[in-house]
This record gives C-alpha cells, structure tokens and sequence, in this order.
C-alpha cells in the first residue's frame, strides 16, 4: 500500500504541472492589462507601468513566469493582488472557508439523499418510485443550476419565508441550506441514477443468491454485501465532485450573494487578474487529486479483492 501511494503521488507532480501550466496560458493570455486598468479612464504615466510590472514579475517571458510561480506555490507564496496589493494567498484564505462550508453542506446533501434515493429504486426496479426517480433526476439533470436558484430563492424566500434569500459575511446552517441544495441538485441525480442502476444490476447478481440461500437477514444482504460492491462506481464519481462543486459554486454564490470563492473569481477576471484566478484554480486541482488518490484506496475498502502493489 505505501508504495502505491508513494507511486500516485509521484503521477499527480505533471498532473498538477500540466493542468496548472494550462489555465495559466489561459488567464495571461485574456485581452487587457491587469496594471493598466488600475487607474481606469485615468492618463497614466508609462514609466510607472513599467515598473509595476516589473516589480510583479509581469515583464519577464510567460514560460518564466510560470516557473517562477510554481517554485513560490511549493513555498505556500501564490504571488500578489494587484488591486488591493494583498498577498494571494491571504485573499484565498478570506474566501476560501465560506466556500468549503457551502461544499461540505451540498457534499453531505448529495451523499445522503442521493444514495438513499437510488436504493430505494433500485430495490424495485421498474417499479412506481423508480419511474418518479428517473423523472425527477432528468428534471434536475435538464434545468440548469441558475435557473434551480432563482426558483428556490423566489419560492422559498421571497415568497414562503422559509429561508434567507442571501447569505450574510459569517453565514449560519440554515443561510447555507437553500444554496447547498441548489449547488447539490445536479450531482443529486447523477449519483441517485449511478446507485439506483448498480443496485438494480448487482441484485441479480451470484453472490447475491448465494447470501439469499444461506439465509442471511434481509439487512445484511442488503447492507454488506450488495451495499459495498454497488458504492464503487459511486464513490468514483463523488470523489471527482468534491472540486466540481467548490468550482461549481461560482453561479450559487453569486445568486444568494455569498462571498466566496466565486465573487473573487468573478471580479479577478474583471479586472484581468490572472495570478489569482490561477491561485484559485490551483488549490482546486489539489483538491481534486487528493480525492482521486482518496477514492482509489477506499476501493479496497468496498471490496477486500481489490489489492495495491
């Protein structure tokens, strides 16, 4: 096992370089300069242009500025704000915490209702509730996430009352409930579809039959041994839509007016600030291998025939 992990994180080094040195190519190649737009309509001297730039490192080859940019992450430094003269790091550390919150709650959301959605379908297939669940997963697969938040907010908040229409700077559980949902409700139906459809297979299944006619209580069977090995497929897809949702956050914070990672996204690219859309960005790809490294090793742990070397 230690060496498959020490083998996966060596395989994630030009994973995070190729996919890091990729949105960095495209923040810096935008139209625009990051420096000349701070002083907006104003005449601005080019001499101190110049030597903004070159005190930001802006002046030197991309390919070097890459380079030099990735040295300073392995040293926690994602480099400078340009506007507030912030330390990007500090600025990611203001956003950050809001967003993982509103993550962990759609997260958590996903796992629960999703599952249990597609277990109780799957348990019957073609039966009344797994038709309502394919109609209502392919509801919430085709109307897209804005569209689901502004329904919400509209119906819930404005005109039940049930939920705050926004969420405020330090956010409560019941602020987070609404957009959680909203952000969820995508991942909600593929993961009820994937559980519903590896239920439905794996109940015709031989071991399935075999724990039967051992005479096995019903919640054993269901809860050991076809629970276990119809997760896999699952926990797969979860484990990528950890970094789809913090990504996917954007359109649900701007909604409900959260200020997290999203808002500063939004305005880096307005005021053409690729440094900090790539710090952003970069933590994001983080999250993500870590989590595939994750989801691999609770393979074994699903299925006690699955071995690393």
């Amino acid at each position: 096992m230690g060496r498959y992990v020490a083998r996966r994180l060596l395989q994630m080094i030009p994973v995070f370089i190729g996919s890091t040195l990729l949105i960095f190519l495209m923040m810096f190649a935008l139209p625009g300069d990051p420096v000349r737009a701070l002083a907006g309509e104003q005449a601005v001297d080019q001499a101190q242009i110049a030597a903004l730039k070159a005190e930001l490192g802006l002046d030197r080859p991309i390919l070097v500025q890459y380079v030099s940019y990735i040295g300073n992450v392995f040293q926690g430094d994602f480099g400078t704000q340009i506007a507030s003269q912030r330390p990007i790091s500090e600025v990611i550390l203001d956003a950050y915490p809001i967003t993982i919150q509103l993550a962990l709650f759609a997260f958590t959301f996903i796992v629960v209702a999703g599952i249990l959605l597609g277990l109780v379908a799957g348990l019957k297939p073609n039966s009344v509730r797994d038709r309502g669940l394919l109609g209502l997963t392919l509801l919430l697969i085709a109307v897209p996430s804005f569209v689901t938040g502004y329904t919400a907010q509209f119906v819930f908040a404005f005109k039940l009352g049930l939920v705050p229409p926004n969420v405020g700077l330090e956010p409560t559980w019941n602020e987070l409930l609404m957009p959680a949902m909203v952000l969820a409700s995508l991942s909600l139906a593929y993961v009820a579809r994937l559980t519903r459809t590896s239920i439905a297979e794996n109940l015709r299944a031989d071991y399935m039959r075999t724990a039967t006619a051992k005479g096995l209580p019903k919640r054993r069977i269901i809860g050991v041994h076809l629970m276990r090995n119809s997760l896999i497929p699952v926990v797969t897809f979860l484990g990528t839509d950890i970094g789809s949702l913090m990504g996917g956050a954007i359109v649900t914070e701007g909604i409900f007016n959260i200020k997290g990672v999203g808002g500063l996204i939004y305005e880096a690219l307005g005021r053409r600030e690729g440094a900090t859309v790539v710090g952003v960005v970069t933590i994001i790809v983080i999250v993500y291998l870590l989590a595939s490294l994750i989801v691999d090793l609770l393979y074994a742990v699903l299925d006690p025939r699955i071995r690393y070397a």
